[in-house]
């Protein structure tokens, strides 16, 4: 008999990392209606975060975009802790949100697998790393996969979620489900690939948008404005990757050109350029812009 989980035994989540995604990933838990805990091994980083997430809720219900009560009902459903051997035996799902490196989630997920209630599902939230790369040292590999959320979490309606060769059904319908009571439209990647589905159709068009203005076919500027008033998207390739970060555009090109070894796939010299430099695009208030003006 199967240990898993299904949806109606879901009530606790933790959410390991409280950087940005993992705040925003515990926001939209909590918002869902889910018990939510937000672990890290800094407390200055939880009080942050506790911080933001307060400050988010109440300037939401200032606008009129959120209901007092809800906001209420959400914050005091957020819970916070520096010891993931405590919280992680409470929690039915988990989703990592630490930092993008293998050894830490490995660490992180060896220790999940012992820890955890032996029904818990064991997400990632990796958008570079698939879950087949932790799942066997938790013990339980039918029940790990990865749900991408998208940056900012709060907003973005997609998530990826991407099942191994182990992956079992039960752990997919489950987390799909989740996705769909927390307001997001998932999306099933039924095979391990760098970049998933929205990294890869981002890159081929970031590579397309690049060599055209390396060429000097077009500027930065125009093709920004071919990008939005021809195809409909919200944002030119190189506005987007400015609000990204040039330093985590550079980050994925490097984890799928480990992968791949594809010459289409390697990082791109400009971008690397720029991120030596320190323009990481809005967040450092310069990259293929300038936001300082």
């Amino acid at each position: 008999m199967s240990a898993e989980t299904g949806i109606e035994n879901i009530s606790t989540i933790l959410v390991i990392g409280a950087g940005t995604m993992g705040r925003q990933i515990a926001m939209t838990a909590a918002l869902g209606g889910f018990a939510t805990i937000i672990q890290d091994i800094s407390a200055d980083g939880l009080a942050a975060a506790r911080t933001e997430l307060e400050g988010w809720a109440a300037s939401r219900v200032a606008k009129g975009k959120l209901e007092q009560a809800k906001a209420t009902a959400a914050l005091e459903a957020l819970g916070y802790s520096t010891d993931l051997d405590s919280v992680a035996t409470k929690a039915d799902f988990i989703i990592e949100a630490a930092t993008e490196r293998l050894d830490i989630k490995t660490q992180i997920f060896e220790k999940l697998g012992v820890l955890a209630p032996a029904h818990a599902i064991l997400a990632t939230n990796s958008s570079t790393l698939g879950s087949s790369k932790v799942a066997e040292v938790t013990g339980r590999p039918a029940q790990v996969c990865n749900m991408h959320f998208f940056n900012p979490a709060l907003v973005m309606k997609c998530v990826e979620v991407v099942r191994h060769e182990t992956t079992s059904d039960a752990t997919v319908e489950t987390t799909m489900e989740l996705a769909r009571r927390l307001g997001k439209e998932p999306v099933l990647i039924n095979r391990e690939v760098p970049g998933f589905i929205a990294n890869r159709l981002m890159g081929a068009i970031q590579r397309e948008a690049l060599f055209l203005a390396e060429e000097g076919i077009a500027s930065i500027e125009d093709i920004d404005t071919t990008a939005r008033t021809a195809l409909g998207h919200p944002m030119g390739p190189f506005a987007l990757m400015d609000l990204v970060g040039l330093d985590v555009i550079d980050f994925i090109a490097q984890a799928t050109h480990a992968e791949t070894g594809a010459v289409e796939d390697a990082p791109n010299e400009r971008i690397a350029a720029l991120v030596a430099e320190g323009k990481l695009g809005r967040k450092s208030g310069a990259g293929f812009y300038d936001y300082k003006g």
